[in-house]
């Protein structure tokens, strides 16, 4: 039975999964896709002093058949192979890998399967009821196919995580990915499953990897109706983005009714992220989890799984955005004022860029976009197509 959503949703009991060796997810050091954002992103937290080592979840590997619900058996062998050193380049790039997204590196599966099994770790967590919401900032490599490997995903974690979730509990999952880019490989391993709904709402593929995600990619078969995709312009600010993520999620829940909800929080829409072109500040990333939360009381019981994603500023965004996801998710509200001094003495030594002081960015922090009141008319009406399918479906159903 779903809470009552006028119930107190503060203070929840909430895990955060965390192993040092998620570094070990390491193409090359001047590959964009770097683990240590989940390092800062924790002692950042830390230092702020909500998370604490009683909330601390020690990730466990997933095992082979694990991987096997969303991966073939012959790309696992693969990329065991090229984690040893043994898989020829033309080998590798039958399977995605050794490209110069996916470049071979040792211990590669090793690597792969500590972060789908930290997925795992977070569900056992919620589903067995030791909490209410988990967070895995190791996790969300949405790009990950069956037997290949893509846009940094060798595994692809939350796919994995949900066949699990659909095998082990039977329960109807909505999962909801904000990262700039579609988060292809979960919507299109769901893609004619009822009860898995898939929403994406990411930067239009016309200028951005992986070039998928229109509007009417809506499912197949069985699963026609439960697969939603916003595929917002170029330059979205902030207002518009939460406006339409905030409306689409709201009526995407009351028509699917999830049983659970797994996030993907990609922090890749920033104006300052380096590979996208959005134009959000902070203030998206303590409106997304803030809504999640909600929901997820609403009609889960609280069952909330987030995981991490892309996000390529790894000082100056990532840790301030998924750290606003745990505070969200133990208190109710996001962080604001000052940063804290020791983070900032400890890291700015490090960091090649100015550290921000402050939770939120200034009003001024980017130059306005001229396009700004084209851009928020093109993605209402993307909106409004979404909520028109949305309603149809329903009748179409009733």
């Amino acid at each position: 039975m779903a809470e009552d959503a006028g119930d107190s949703i503060m203070s929840c009991n909430t895990g955060f999964v965390y192993s040092n060796d998620f570094t070990t997810y390491r193409f090359k050091d001047d590959h964009p896709f770097n683990q240590m954002r989940v390092v800062l992103a924790k002692e950042l937290l830390e230092a702020t002093g909500i998370l604490e080592e009683k909330h601390k979840i020690t990730p466990r590997l997933a095992t082979e058949e694990e991987l096997a619900l969303a991966h073939s058996k012959p790309y696992i062998q693969a990329v065991k192979k090229a984690g040893q050193g043994l898989l020829s380049e033309e080998e590798g790039l039958e399977y995605g890998i050794g490209t110069e997204d996916t470049p071979m590196f040792k211990g590669m599966h090793e690597a792969s399967q500590l972060l789908v099994g930290s997925t795992l770790s977070a569900i056992d967590a919620v589903l067995e009821g030791r909490v209410e919401h988990a967070l895995n900032l190791g996790g969300g490599l949405h790009h990950g196919f069956e037997r290949k490997a893509s846009g940094f995903c060798i595994y692809n974690d939350g796919a994995v995580g949900i066949k699990y979730i659909r095998e082990k509990y039977n329960y109807k999952v909505l999962y909801v990915d904000t990262d700039a880019h579609h988060g292809d490989g979960v919507q299109w391993a769901f893609y004619d499953d009822p009860n898995v709904c898939t929403f994406s709402i990411h930067e239009t593929g016309r200028y951005l990897f992986p070039g998928t995600g229109n509007v009417n990619e809506r499912g197949l078969k069985e699963g026609y109706g439960y697969s939603f995709n916003l595929p917002i312009d170029a330059f979205t600010e902030d207002e518009s983005f939460i406006d339409i993520y905030e409306s689409a999620f709201r009526e995407i829940a009351d028509y699917f009714k999830p049983d659970v909800i797994v996030t993907q929080n990609g922090a890749d829409a920033h104006f300052l992220d380096p590979l996208t072109h959005l134009c959000s500040t902070m203030n998206i990333y303590e409106h997304i989890p803030k809504v999640a939360h909600e929901l997820a009381h609403q009609y889960c019981n609280g069952k909330w799984i987030a995981l991490g994603g892309g996000g390529y500023d790894i000082w100056r965004v990532v840790p301030r955005a998924w750290a606003q996801i745990w505070s969200v998710m133990t208190e109710g509200e996001p962080l604001t004022g000052n940063l804290p001094e020791k983070w900032l003495e400890k890291w700015q030594e490090e960091s090649p860029v100015s550290l921000p002081s402050t939770w939120n960015d200034p009003a001024d922090a980017y130059k306005p976009i001229p396009r700004k009141a084209e851009i928020t008319e093109k993605n209402n009406k993307l909106l409004e197509k979404a909520l028109q399918l949305i309603h149809n479906q329903k009748k179409f159903n009733s």
